[in-house]
């Protein structure tokens, strides 16, 4: 091999050297220019949010220099506008003053002027009311419903042309008393045309009773309404044509499967509250209404299904406060409630019952409160009065002193307890042979116990009887009353469930086995026969345990004219007072007492 010379070696070297070099100087430009690429956006980016930022600045900037001209602006014509018009006031008062300093009336000429601008606004009155209708009063309820429409009712003209001796005479006849604290004078619906126009089937009655025509032009108007009168006297129909008419006209701006529950009737049995819905049914049918009725002894559930597109409830206190406590029944569009038999209802046994359904209604000046009994003792009406919005008080009868029907011709035997069993036996054959085989005979007992042990004595002496308490099932009660009712077993043993509200029609005898233990309850009793105008029968059986009741059941034979034993007036004719619950016999009301007078002496 031969050898390269060393100058051929030194020269190639520097162009290897050179080329390397080159190479990374290359490199190096290509790196630094592709940094500049990277950088140059990002420096714009950041250059145009600042621009962007100091944009908003100017733009808020610019705002808030608006608002504040604006707000300068308005105060400062505020300002002007307050020293004109109290610049202008101020020469008011200056001239007025100068008037008035210039001629200023005398004392007489003061009265008198005073005088002509009573009359003249009376004449405007007057002219407006004869430019509607000088003979047919309408008036407005006091409060309105909790829908916000207002009740209104207004007297039909054939009423109206009514004489006044005729209004008179039904007002007397029928002992019709009414405390009116709004002073409406409104006349009785003595005739069915005479309502405003309706849609129900009055064809089985013939006129409306006394209860009925003096209530309904105060219900229908939408006043708070207490209603006392005798048993069998249609009180159901008197508080049942104003509910429909109530919740009637609230459909007309409301759909009814919107409306809630408007209606609320509570009584204190289910066979009461049983029967008041057939009533109220019929009525809510022909108006398309639904209705429901709530009862403890039955499950719950087709009952929670029926609330939720009802419209009106018929209840018994305790299963309606169950309902309500399970969210199941909203009672807060409620504005038209009743309680009947008002005197049981806010006694001692029910009383806190209705204060939670209360509560769960909206408040007594937002809905109309109707309370109908028979009897209204006083120790019921200042509990009354704090649900009621000042309510009309109208009574069929002298109803304030208790009394009982005067067709029912009451026989009272003072009897040994043991006696008891086989004189009702010879009662029971007496008044159901031959052809009072089918009359209906209504016993009644003061205990469960009692009218089980009475009901299997006459089944064993061969009687078709059948009987009604609170041991029973619903169903057994419910079948013993429709048996009864019907005719199928004319023989009805009974507690006190029994005594209130029921129309049992035809009953032609009551017979009490043991003395209640209040004599309204008796009053109730015996009122099962004699109704709807019809005559009736009460045998009561009277022992010495029974002595503290002598005097007040003497008063009510007296009161209706009935005889009074000898053997009864022995044990007294003393009315023993009712004890207070917490203070018994010591207690001493005050009420309407004149007050005591402070007296001051000198020092």
């Amino acid at each position: 091999m031969a050898k390269r010379p060393i100058e051929d070696v030194d020269a190639a070297v520097p162009e290897k050297v050179k080329k390397t070099k080159k190479d990374k100087k290359e490199k190096k430009e290509k790196k630094e220019k592709k940094t500049v690429d990277v950088i140059v956006p990002v420096v714009e980016e950041v250059a145009a949010e600042k621009e962007e930022a100091s944009e908003e600045k100017v733009e808020k900037k610019e705002k808030k220099d608006k608002k504040e001209k604006k707000d300068k602006k308005e105060k400062k014509d505020k300002k002007e506008k307050k020293e004109k018009k109290a610049k202008a006031t101020e020469e008011e008062s200056t001239a007025t003053s100068e008037v008035s300093a210039e001629s200023k009336p005398s004392k007489e000429e003061r009265k008198a002027a005073k005088k002509a601008a009573k009359a003249s606004k009376k004449t405007e009155e007057d002219e407006e009311s004869s430019a509607e209708d000088p003979n047919a009063p309408t008036h407005t309820a006091m409060g309105t419903d909790a829908a916000g429409s207002t009740a209104t009712y207004t007297q039909s003209a054939e009423l109206t042309a009514v004489s006044n001796e005729t209004i008179d005479a039904f007002l007397k006849e029928h002992s019709v008393f009414v405390e009116d604290p709004h002073k409406l004078n409104l006349r009785p619906i003595t005739e069915f045309k005479y309502l405003p126009p309706n849609e129900f089937d009055f064809t089985k009655f013939k006129i409306p009773s006394p209860i009925q025509a003096a209530t309904w032009p105060y219900t229908l108007g939408g006043h708070d309404c207490i209603g006392v009168a005798e048993t069998g006297s249609g009180k159901t129909l008197a508080f049942s044509v104003p509910a429909m008419r109530h919740v009637l006209a609230l459909a007309s701006s409301t759909k009814k499967d919107k409306l809630g529950v408007r209606v609320v009737c509570v009584s204190p049995t289910r066979e009461l509250a049983m029967q008041i819905f057939e009533v109220l049914e019929k009525y809510s049918k022909d108006a398309g209404l639904r209705a429901v009725c709530l009862y403890g002894g039955v499950p719950k559930e087709e009952q929670r299904q029926k609330l939720r597109t009802a419209q009106v409830i018929v209840a018994t206190p305790g299963r309606l406060n169950d309902l309500i406590n399970e969210g199941a029944a909203d009672l807060s569009k409620v504005s038209y409630l009743v309680l009947d038999e008002a005197d049981r209802m806010l006694d001692k046994g029910f009383e806190e019952d209705i204060r939670r359904i209360m509560s769960a209604c909206p408040d007594k000046s937002k809905r109309q409160t109707l309370m109908f009994t028979a009897t209204w003792p006083q120790s019921v009406r200042d509990l009354a009065s704090s649900f009621m919005n000042t309510p009309v008080k109208i009574t069929i009868g002298n109803r304030d002193d208790l009394r009982a029907n005067v067709r029912i011709k009451q026989t009272v035997e003072v009897i040994d307890q043991r006696a008891k069993e086989q004189r009702l036996l010879a009662l029971v054959k007496q008044y159901q042979s031959g052809a009072m085989k089918d009359d209906k005979i209504l016993v009644f007992c003061l205990y469960k116990k009692e009218a089980t042990r009475v009901e299997g004595f006459l089944r064993m002496k061969g009687c078709k009887v059948a009987g009604i308490h609170g041991d029973l099932s619903q169903a057994q009660r419910t079948q013993a009353l429709a048996q009864f009712k019907s005719g199928t077993c004319p023989l009805l043993i009974a507690t006190d469930v029994a005594a209130r509200g029921l129309d049992i029609p035809n009953v032609k005898l009551v017979i009490n086995v043991t003395f209640p233990l209040t004599i309204e309850d008796y009053v109730h009793r015996i009122g099962r026969t004699g109704r709807a105008g019809s005559t009736g029968m009460a045998y009561t059986f009277f022992t010495e345990h029974d002595k503290a009741h002598s005097g007040s059941l003497v008063n009510i034979l007296k009161a209706a004219k009935q005889d009074v034993p000898e053997s009864l007036l022995k044990f007294g004719t003393t009315v023993k007072k009712k004890e207070h619950s917490v203070y018994g016999a010591f207690f001493k009301d005050n009420e309407g007492a004149k007050a005591a007078t402070k007296i001051t002496f000198d020092d």
